[in-house]
């Protein structure tokens, strides 16, 4: 089995799988004189890698999210593509969830802005019972952090493209299950993938579908969100607008622009896509089976690239 890694970290992947699989030969792309290999295994590799392989029989994503894989125009289309599946990523989104869930449900936000102008003011819990959240994106991901916000106690609603049950989980579908979702959230969190069809599902209409004072985490995709539309909702910060706060991870170019207005708001929170880092030790156990099964001629679970992922 030969086998590319395009990778920053290409070296300490070589090292990592070659653990896993003793018999590969694996190169990475600062190696001299690539020979034609088998297998890519990268995260967002240039024109010029599919341009020089071609004898791919199938490409393995360093990551859950595919749409820049998808977008690069030298992809060939006919070589199955796996991604990686939660891979210790979903207790990490969960966490970062869970966190964004409390920022708003405990009122952090409000005693943030209180201290500022040393304001000694206690605001009244609301009980975590009484705080629905959405997840949109029921995924190995989205489905795990669902999971771990109904645990804590939070009545937790999903939403996918096609039906779904998780025990524990209100789970909708389709356009009319999106608007019966929104309708209810205090905080809504957005874990879906890059398609045509999600992008800026969060727009100004959803937006207003939900409840005043609600709250938005978007440790997802940047693409996701219509950043004007969500200005608007947020209002100028000096009072609340219709939604109370933004947690934002993921943005549609980045880093994001030092000019970007998102930076100023006093009502959003920024973090720089540390959500759901890859921890590289169950990944590479994923990477080294799809690998292995592949070049065994077995079944593995590939995207869809027409749906997106």
């Amino acid at each position: 089995m030969r086998v590319l890694i395009y990778h920053s970290d290409a070296e300490q992947w070589r090292t990592i799988l070659l653990e896993r699989l003793p018999d590969a030969e694996v190169q990475i792309a600062a190696d001299s004189g690539n020979p034609q290999v088998d297998y890519l295994v990268a995260w967002k590799p240039p024109a010029s890698v599919f341009e020089e392989q071609r004898a791919l029989k199938g490409i393995v994503n360093l990551g859950a999210g595919v749409d820049a894989l998808l977008q690069n125009p030298a992809l060939p289309r006919e070589i199955p593509i796996v991604k990686l599946r939660d891979a210790g990523m979903g207790e990490l989104i969960g966490d970062y969830a869970r966190y964004g869930v409390l920022h708003f449900q405990r009122d952090f936000d409000r005693y943030r802005r209180q201290q500022a102008s040393a304001e000694w003011r206690e605001v009244p819990v609301i009980d975590k019972p009484d705080w629905p959240v959405g997840v949109l994106g029921l995924g190995a991901i989205g489905t795990r952090v669902a999971q771990m916000l109904a645990a804590d106690g939070y009545p937790v609603h999903g939403w996918s493209r096609s039906p779904k049950r998780i025990e524990g989980i209100a789970c909708h579908h389709g356009d009319e299950g999106l608007d019966t979702l929104l309708r209810q959230v205090k905080t809504l969190i957005t874990l879906l993938p890059d398609t045509p069809a999600t992008r800026h599902i969060i727009n100004r209409d959803n937006l207003a579908k939900l409840p005043a004072g609600a709250s938005l985490i978007n440790p997802g995709r940047g693409t996701l969100i219509d950043e004007p539309a969500l200005l608007d909702a947020l209002g100028d910060g000096e009072s609340e607008g219709h939604l109370r706060g933004a947690l934002l991870d993921a943005f549609p170019t980045e880093p994001l622009a030092a000019e970007s207005p998102l930076w100023r708001h006093p009502r959003i929170l920024i973090t720089p896509h540390m959500a759901g880092p890859t921890p590289i030790g169950a990944a590479a156990d994923q990477v080294a089976d799809a690998l292995d099964a592949m070049s065994k001629g077995k079944a593995v679970e590939t995207i869809d690239p027409e749906a997106g992922y």
